[in-house]
């Protein structure tokens, strides 16, 4: 099993591989390369996102600047809008659904590292060079959800359809549908119902 097999898998994987060091170096540049554009470069916009990610839906918008780790790993849909400073640690999958709002400084982390600073810190393998240890849990954010500013997703969450998330939250378990959710650790408030309606 290669080490993107075993990353993918949820396994320990080795962060020194020479393919993902490639793929992250790709995801670097052309996230740099994204965020040189300017906002009349529409065509350009998408066909550098196309090009990264697993994929992107149509009239999805998303703002430099923009950070992902490999990018292939990241699934976006139809109607999204991301705004400004998202970081994406997609070394395992990340998907949103379609319609999804994304505040700014919003980040989805997949990453986990060891909790023993002997498993975690950087070893040195038999040929010489240095390596990291470490293993991933996907993201999924479902459809018509909204993100407020600030909000960091850790890894193995879920957020369900249709709710919204408060500004400044840390995601650090699943939420159900449909409702509001805020704090540290983000928890549910209540749910959204049809009071919540602004007849517009």
């Amino acid at each position: 099993m290669t080490e993107r097999e075993k990353m993918l898998n949820g396994e320990w994987y080795d962060t020194s591989d020479l393919w993902l060091v490639s793929q992250r170096n790709i995801a670097r540049d052309v996230s740099e390369q994204y965020n040189r554009t300017s906002e009349s470069e529409i065509e350009m916009r998408r066909s550098i996102l196309k090009g990264l990610l697993g994929s992107i839906g149509e009239y999805t918008e998303i703002y430099p600047t923009v950070k992902f780790d490999y990018g292939c790993n990241t699934y976006i849909g139809a109607r999204c809008y991301i705004n400004f400073n998202a970081v994406f640690l997609d070394c395992a999958e990340i998907r949103l659904g379609n319609d999804v709002f994304v505040g700014p400084n919003v980040s989805f982390l997949t990453p986990v590292h060891p909790l023993l600073a002997k498993e975690r810190n950087v070893r040195m393998a038999p040929d010489g060079h240095h390596y990291m240890i470490e293993t991933c849990r996907p993201i999924t954010v479902e459809d018509n959800v909204w993100l407020g500013g600030d909000v960091t997703i850790l890894p193995g969450v879920t957020i369900g359809h249709d709710s919204v998330i408060g500004a400044g939250s840390v995601v650090t378990k699943s939420i159900p549908p449909e409702v509001v959710a805020a704090g540290n650790p983000c928890k549910v408030i209540r749910k959204i119902t049809e009071n919540d309606a602004n007849n517009i």
